[in-house]
């Protein structure tokens, strides 16, 4: 097969397809053609290509990114456990009890992650900051505690299953027999029923609720960084751990410093007279005023450097970056008669011999040597 077929095609199941219906069209899929049964010729090939799809499509995260990107989202292999290794597997019945057998009991299981975006400004992400957000998540239920039942009354041994949460059927098939251990369908799995649910969840056992989380941000993260915050994500199921929260930084840009690293770059303007005979000016930073020197016969372009003045590097260092000043040389637009004359009487005086025959680098090759 020289073509890779869309995978809900070969599964031969609808893009929505609930987890339930991939794997009971797994299961057919399987049966028709595992190569213990069906001796086509491209039967093994066929027996791969519905492993790889129920492997990406049975993966909430991998199935989100191949209706995204198609193949190209998954390209890196199916992950998990495969059969594209066939001599791994004795024969058909070994599918059925990697797929269909060993025990159906649901225990505690856990819960889903969550994804947030947290906006801060530009000094905050320099400095690191705690915020407090909101968000909104399943939780256990306060009223139960996640027993499912009503308060004050109990859970009761499951009469189907006897409190294993699996039933067993044995089941012959035209290459033999086997026995298929599935979950139990009264209670789920659980061993246990609800004879009177909880009030408040309905039985659930979690409720969606809405929190404050705090979130602390470190001293020099950078925009698209993200940060872990394990077991704030969703509770599990039966009282499982909780999934993990992700906070995504998103830092705003500033209308004064641009990031470069850690060091942060600024732009100061001054004047003809003030770049030819050197001046003293200042400036901002992020720790508030500074002053600087500007030497005489400074060029636009020219880059300063305020020691210790950017953004700290992350962990328990105190080091920080560097502020870059660029300096830009402004000529004046609108001279009056009197300005005009001296600067005349300025240009008769120094001539033209050197105008024309700088070379260095141009404004933008200065700031980028400072920056490197």
């Amino acid at each position: 097969m020289t073509q890779q077929r869309d995978y809900y095609e070969v599964l031969g199941v609808p893009r929505n397809a609930s987890p339930e219906d991939l794997k009971k069209a797994f299961r057919q899929q399987a049966l028709k053609f595992h190569p213990d049964r069906n001796k086509e010729s491209d039967a093994s090939d066929r027996f791969k290509e519905v492993n790889s799809a129920y492997q990406v499509l049975s993966d909430p995260e991998r199935r989100n990114a191949y209706d995204r990107f198609g193949h190209a989202g998954v390209s890196n292999g199916a992950g998990g456990r495969g059969f594209d290794d066939l001599q791994n597997f004795g024969g058909f019945g070994d599918i059925f009890d990697a797929f269909f057998g060993g025990s159906g009991r649901q225990g505690p299981s856990r819960g889903g992650d969550l994804e947030f975006e947290a906006s801060v400004s530009f000094v905050d992400a320099a400095f690191g900051i705690e915020r407090e957000f909101e968000l909104d998540r399943l939780e256990s239920c306060e009223r139960c505690g996640g027993n499912r039942a009503e308060p004050g009354t109990e859970l009761s041994t499951c009469a189907t299953c006897g409190g294993s949460g699996e039933v067993r059927r044995v089941q012959r098939m035209v290459f033999g027999q086997f026995q298929q251990i599935a979950q139990c369908s009264t209670c789920s799995g659980t061993g246990q029923t609800v004879q009177t649910p909880c009030s408040n969840c309905r039985g659930r056992g979690t409720e969606r609720r809405r929190r404050k989380i705090a979130v602390e941000i470190p001293a020099g993260i950078e925009d698209g960084s993200r940060i872990v915050m394990r077991g704030q994500g969703e509770k599990g199921s039966m009282n499982g751990p909780s999934g993990d929260l992700y906070v995504y930084i998103r830092v705003q840009p500033h209308e004064v410093f641009e990031r470069h690293g850690n060091d942060v770059l600024t732009e100061v303007s001054v004047n003809m007279a003030q770049a030819a005979l050197g001046t003293e000016l200042t400036v901002p930073t992020l720790d508030g005023e500074h002053e600087i020197k500007i030497p005489a016969g400074t060029q636009t372009g020219k880059v300063l450097r305020i020691r210790s003045a950017g953004i700290p590097y992350m962990g328990r260092s105190k080091r920080r970056g560097d502020q870059l000043v660029a300096v830009r040389v402004m000529t004046p637009t609108d001279l009056s008669d009197r300005q005009r004359k001296l600067l005349e009487e300025l240009a008769d005086s120094l001539g033209t011999s050197d105008v024309g025959h700088a070379d260095d680098g141009g404004i933008l090759g200065r700031i980028k040597d400072a920056l490197s």
